[in-house]
């Protein structure tokens, strides 16, 4: 094969990534014989319709263009099985694909590839892969989609709320950032050990560097904040949710390396690295935080603990807090840089609505319960109305996955 003609098909198969489909089809093996079958012989029964070798092969060869891993003429029957079920679903709905949109999804791909239709279809056919198979591939794509469309997309749209956006803003993945996981130990300041205390935690801490047992010891031990009941583990949380002097310096800790002191207001903490995930995945950069901080009797007292535990049953967002307890707390709306820092920590690891108690003032005497109210994030390329399209797609996806999963339940399949 010559540089030439590898270079169109490379760009199908860059197309083929870039057009895949909202409604992904789950993949469930079946067996494939690997004896010679006659090209138009059975190859799966599906309720009144069949699936012949020759499909197979020719899927398979197409797949291949594609550049799909594994077992190509297994994955192409599978493929080919599910798509009678979703054809056949359309034709009772009344919604097969008309030849017009057939036409203009095949120039939809093909543009995908910096191809016309014609060129993208002779490119094709030199790998062996003939016209009709590319057309039923797409028509067969876009009556499953009208499917689920008619069927779901008015539940969808209606259920899509402001705040369901507003909370894919913050959460949704975005390329090019990390997540870390930290173990901490954090100790209260107090009249008796406020000379000592940072360099008590300092030589303990070296003393514990790349020591993940004693460390998670240690914080069972002598730890303050809730987390020692997990030996000091935070749980995942954002790198860009952490504050930025700190996560400049944890980015390049290795696994088992110590971090510290650090101050947290009214305490001093030390920290461990446990873990950075460097994947492609990460939460967009967080603008400003709005949250709520409610001072109460300290926690390890019993007036604290019932305080902090009628403060979780009456108050489920921020706005609770104006009519249950007037007056008795602040809210503030900062950039992240400008939180006090044990507020900030105890901030990453909130969802909004939720409440934390790490935090203290008063050398212990008053817990500052931190509620998280809203992050505001840098919108992504597009807006809202690009996350509310990405949203709708990941929901029709759920719902024809369940579909399917529906008709292959009800149907009778049987391989040749």
């Amino acid at each position: 094969m010559t540089h030439q003609k590898m270079t169109p098909i490379r760009r199908i198969a860059q197309a083929a990534a870039l057009a895949a489909t909202a409604l992904a089809l789950p993949f469930v093996a079946a067996p494939v014989p690997v004896a010679a079958q006659s090209p138009f012989s059975t190859a799966a029964r599906i309720n009144d319709s069949i699936v012949t070798w020759y499909e197979v092969e020719q899927r398979a060869l197409f797949l291949e263009i594609l550049r799909t891993p594994g077992d190509l003429r297994a994955e192409a029957l599978e493929q080919l099985v599910n798509e009678r079920l979703q054809v056949q679903e359309a034709g009772r709905m009344g919604v097969v694909a008309t030849p017009e949109a057939i036409e203009a999804g095949v120039a939809e791909f093909a543009a995908r590839a910096d191809l016309g239709p014609q060129e993208f279809l002779t490119n094709i056919a030199g790998e062996g892969v003939a016209p009709e198979t590319f057309r039923d591939f797409v028509a067969n794509g876009i009556s499953w989609r009208n499917v689920v469309q008619s069927r779901f997309g008015g539940r969808v749209r209606a259920g899509l709320t402001e705040a369901d956006i507003d909370e894919a803003l913050t959460f949704a993945p975005q390329l090019d950032a990390s997540q870390i996981l930290l173990a901490e130990i954090v100790v209260p300041l107090t009249p008796d050990n406020q000379e000592t205390l940072r360099d008590d935690l300092a030589r303990l801490m070296s003393d514990l560097n790349f020591d993940i047992d004693t460390f998670s010891e240690a914080a069972r031990r002598f730890s303050a904040a809730p987390t020692r009941d997990q030996g000091g583990l935070t749980g995942w949380r954002p790198l860009n949710a952490v504050p930025a002097p700190l996560r400049e310096d944890m980015i390049l800790l290795r696994t088992g390396e110590t971090y510290g002191p650090v101050s947290l207001g009214p305490a001093i903490a030390v920290f461990q690295m446990r873990g950075l995930s460097e994947g492609t995945f990460a939460l967009p950069p967080v603008t400003s935080v709005e949250y709520a901080t409610i001072p109460l009797p300290a926690r390890t007292t019993e007036e604290g603990a019932t305080a902090a535990a009628a403060l979780r049953a009456d108050i489920d967002v921020c706005d609770d807090l104006y009519g249950q307890r007037p007056g008795a707390f602040e809210i503030t709306d900062a950039a992240l840089g400008a939180i006090p820092r044990d507020i900030a920590m105890a901030l990453s690891t909130l969802d909004a609505g939720e409440i934390s108690f790490e935090v203290t003032r008063n050398a212990g005497a008053t817990t500052l319960a931190v509620m998280l109210c809203a992050r505001t994030v840098a919108e992504p390329e597009g807006g809202r109305e690009a996350v509310r399209q990405q949203l709708f797609s990941q929901r029709l996806e759920t719902y024809a996955e369940g579909l399917l999963e529906e008709l292959r339940a009800d149907a009778i399949i049987s391989y040749e």
